[in-house]
């Protein structure tokens, strides 16, 4: 046996274990009441919004990519999670998750994890912002514990309704009392001191809510329990019947790229705020879809990496990937050993704390900074919100998407025309990138030109001259000379027509 090492300590096999574990449990009590309210939110039992966050914690976790970001059920899918659940059943959501899993496990066995980085960070935002209206539009009635109509549209319609009905009840004025009572907690909970900040504002708020619940014994709804494995409904093949359309196909695509990018998005916010081991995109991709394979064996909720429980893992002095283990370890006790603590708790707090991170979603000061700076990426982050409450998040992400390359295209093509009337002939050069977009502008300019007069058309300057140009300037050619038989046109050709 080797003598012990003198002059210094013995190196420890697990040198950050203290910390990780202090920052496993701040991690596990944000994570609860999150995990619990995504899945009423979702419209499926409790218990399988903490499943997911177990799996999170103990597949996710421990397999690499990133190594400090933590995975579970996020805000962001509440609404695909809803809508997919009423149009194809809670029992098909498994098979629904589990073939998303596998598309993202094919994406990063392809290495395609990185190309998410190349997504218009406007049409992230966008994306964000609309979940965010819709959650909070949603949410809102289940305030008032009722139900909302569904559609995104459709909760907006029935605010009015909502306000006039619920002010002549009761048990809808103490459920919105509750609910409205938990916003001011978690908005005000940064006033707190110091030394209480260290419990996580939406836990506090939870607790609070059920406490005043309990002891007024106040006629609000409350979260049913049917216990761990009462609630997980492991998909089987007869439920394949009912997704071989397209819109079922659709559903499942949507899944795995909002959740990829949702995922390799936060991914890259939590490298920005640790100098720790940088994350494998393609690696974490495959992580991420290893976990949503089996939440779908599981019937659980879609899995992402989450950016609220991920920023507290880094603020909360997390070293390594035990920490994200480990709060999955606590979850799972917590299940199994207390899981009658949740039918205490009242639906309209859960519904606060995701009206309360739906409007975080907003980023209000973002589209202002937007404005101010760069028009065109407010308008496709304004553009995306809106598209996705009045379609779906799927729709609204493809017009968000193509806004962007219109936007793109509109920048790239920028065009300058300068007109040199005292030359002979007379001289107009354009310069930049002629493409169909700039048509209108390049036509004017040339309509504005005496006739009787030689031109010559410059178009060396050009770094792209597409066909619509080339054929449009062709043609206005022709018409010049046939307007009057002295005039002449003499076309420079650029250095490299595109």
């Amino acid at each position: 046996m080797a003598p012990p090492l003198s002059g210094r300590a013995a190196p420890r096999r697990f040198p950050h274990f203290r910390q990780d574990l202090l920052s496993s449990i701040v991690v596990f009590l944000v994570a609860l009441p999150l995990c619990i309210g995504v899945a009423v939110a979702s419209g499926v039992p409790a218990e399988l919004g903490l499943a997911t966050g177990i799996v999170g914690g103990l597949v996710a976790g421990a397999l690499p990519g990133s190594s400090l970001q933590v995975s579970g059920p996020a805000a962001g899918l509440t609404v695909l999670v809803f809508e997919a659940v009423r149009e194809y059943g809670l029992r098909s959501l498994g098979l629904i998750v589990l073939a998303a899993g596998l598309i993202q496990l094919g994406m990063g066995a392809l290495r395609l994890g990185r190309w998410f980085r190349a997504i218009s960070i406007s049409v992230v935002h966008g994306m964000l912002a609309g979940i965010g209206l819709v959650l909070v539009t949603g949410q809102v009635h289940s305030l008032f514990d009722n139900k909302s109509p569904g559609a995104a549209m459709a909760n907006v319609a029935g605010l009015p309704d909502l306000f006039a009905d619920s002010a002549s009840e009761p048990a809808a004025l103490a459920a919105g009392g509750i609910g409205i009572g938990t916003i001011v907690v978690l908005v005000c909970w940064k006033y707190a001191p110091r030394r209480l900040r260290v419990i996580p504002g939406a836990l506090v708020a939870v607790a609070l809510a059920t406490l005043v619940t309990v002891a007024f014994d106040l006629p609000v709804k409350r979260i049913e329990v049917k216990g761990l494995l009462g609630a997980i409904q492991p998909p089987s093949p007869a439920d394949l019947g009912g997704l071989v359309s397209i819109g079922a196909v659709g559903t499942i695509v949507a899944f795995a790229l909002i959740a990829s990018a949702e995922s390799l998005f936060s991914a890259a916010a939590v490298d920005r705020m640790h100098h720790g081991p940088r994350t494998h995109y393609d690696r974490e991709l495959m992580a991420q879809g290893a976990g949503n394979m089996v939440c779908g064996l599981l019937g659980a909720l879609p899995m992402t990496a989450v950016i609220v429980r991920s920023a507290t893992n880094v603020q909360a002095g997390a070293r390594t990937k035990a920490s994200r283990i480990l709060h999955g370890v606590w979850l799972l006790a917590f299940t199994v050993i207390f899981p009658v603590a949740l039918e205490y708790i009242p639906v309209t707090a859960l519904a606060a704390i995701l009206v309360h991170a739906g409007w975080k979603l907003l980023s209000l000061r973002e589209v202002g900074r937007l404005w101010r700076t760069e028009r065109g990426e407010a308008v496709v982050l304004t553009g995306t919100a809106l598209a996705i409450v009045v379609t779906n998040l799927f729709e609204g992400v493809l017009i968000g998407l193509l806004l962007a390359v219109i936007k793109t295209a509109w920048d790239v093509s920028d065009i300058h025309i300068h007109v040199d009337e005292q030359a002979d002939p007379l001289v107009i050069r354009l310069t930049g990138n002629a493409t169909f977009l700039r048509l209108p502008k390049v036509l004017d300019a040339l309509e504005r030109i005496p006739h009787g007069r030689a031109v010559e058309l410059d178009l060396s300057g050009l770094r792209h001259l597409d066909h619509a140009c080339r054929t449009a300037l062709e043609s206005w050619s022709a018409q010049h000379r046939e307007r009057d038989e002295t005039s002449s046109v003499r076309i420079a050709e650029p250095a490299a027509a595109g």
